[in-house]
């Protein structure tokens, strides 16, 4: 007897991802420049809201005892996520939005140098991201985050054809480096309300930097700080 094959399920349209403190779409309070600090944004985040993103995953081996550590202490991050480990860990990817974190454009492979590029290739390295990402997250990236922060005028031209807001940081502990756990530590707990904090899941040994938000996230949790995402 033949049996019908079975419905496959619809797959969603990608939707943008509104931030936590407001249904609207958030705009800068300075439009072509990077955003620091959750003060830039209109509207703004409420007081003593901090932004915690982590840049360069989705890795198989750190991401997700990042995402453990955060719904341990039930906190909403931001990645900023590469579209070639997108491709390679969809999965993954799809659990962090499952998370109710924000997803956010981190290029298609990281090119270093990246205010050198030509438009023609920040097209593509933004715009193919741009489409892998909400492919497989779902979600519609409203962010973008140039590797190691190098803005140029055209970088910016592309990151606001696809809609995006240009995202900088104010705190960096340098983690990438692997300074160790307490000089991590010492510069995240540095942080002030409306600060936006700069952490890796990717790119490399992240142990450095899982241990140290074990113990920075409770403690300004305990400080009165909420983190937010984007």
């Amino acid at each position: 007897m033949h049996r019908p094959s079975p419905t496959p399920t619809p797959t969603p349209t990608p939707t943008p991802r509104p931030a936590p403190w407001t249904p609207t779409r958030l705009t800068a309070v300075k439009p072509g420049e990077p955003i620091r600090n959750l003060t830039e944004l209109i509207p703004p985040a409420p007081d003593k809201s901090i932004a915690l993103t982590i840049d360069d995953g989705p890795s198989p081996q750190w991401t997700p005892k990042v995402l453990d550590l955060l719904a341990e202490h039930q906190v909403r991050a931001t990645f900023f996520i590469i579209g070639a480990q997108v491709k390679e860990y969809p999965k993954l990817t799809q659990r962090i939005a499952a998370a109710g974190h924000q997803i956010c454009n981190h290029t298609m492979t990281h090119p270093l140098s990246f205010d050198d590029l030509s438009t023609k290739t920040l097209r593509k390295e933004i715009g193919e991201a741009h489409d892998r990402i909400a492919q497989i997250s779902g979600v519609v990236p409203l962010f973008f985050r140039a590797p190691g922060g190098a803005w140029s005028p055209q970088v910016m031209e592309v990151v606001g054809e696809h809609g995006m807001l240009p995202i900088d940081w104010a705190v960096d502990p340098r983690d990438w480096a692997r300074p160790g756990v307490a000089r991590i530590r010492k510069t995240l707990m540095g942080c002030a309300s409306g600060n936006i904090l700069l952490v890796h899941d990717g790119g490399g040994d992240r142990s450095q930097t899982v241990k140290a938000l074990k113990d920075v996230v409770p403690k300004l949790k305990k400080r009165g700080m909420t983190f937010v995402p984007l």
